[in-house]
């Protein structure tokens, strides 16, 4: 057995290649869609996947407005926010984020399960999310992602 053919390959910039995917969050609950999503993105369902580079896969999310959420969530998970001013904590319940901003739900999720640092900044930008079911990256043929296929 030929032991030097077996060596270790580790993905740099320029040897990774990004896919384009599409993900209909409709239907899906926040959570699970946000894990398994987070997981595209750092790229952990390919073989090349390497730790400290962004190896993931570009994913464009539609029909952000149409997720779930289990139990009382919708009436009492709350987002808080601070604006540095004495006093200044604000808070936004997930029922008022859903009528101002959908994407930003499924968005805030996502982020909170990407590292944080410098690559998870990275990686977040390759995340496109859209409230309705147009969005704005035909151009670049994204393929359709069954999350339920997905470990």
């Amino acid at each position: 057995m030929d032991t030097l053919s077996y060596k270790t390959v580790s993905a740099n910039k320029t040897t990774v290649n990004k896919a384009w995917l599409l993900v209909n969050a409709e239907g899906e609950t926040l959570g699970r869609l946000a894990s398994k999503v987070a997981g595209l993105l750092r790229g952990k369902h390919k073989p090349s996947y390497t730790p400290h580079v962004d190896c993931g896969d570009n994913v464009v999310i539609i029909n952000a407005e149409k997720i779930t959420l289990s139990g009382n969530k919708w009436s009492d998970k709350v987002y808080l926010r601070y604006t540095g001013y004495p006093g200044g904590q604000r808070s936004t319940s997930v029922k008022e984020l859903l009528d101002k901003n959908p994407a930003g739900i499924v968005e805030r999720a996502v982020k909170g399960m990407l590292p944080k640092n410098r690559l998870g900044a990275d990686m977040f930008r390759n995340l496109k999310v859209y409230a309705g079911p147009d969005h704005g990256q035909e151009a670049q043929k994204p393929t359709a992602v069954n999350l339920k296929d997905l470990k």
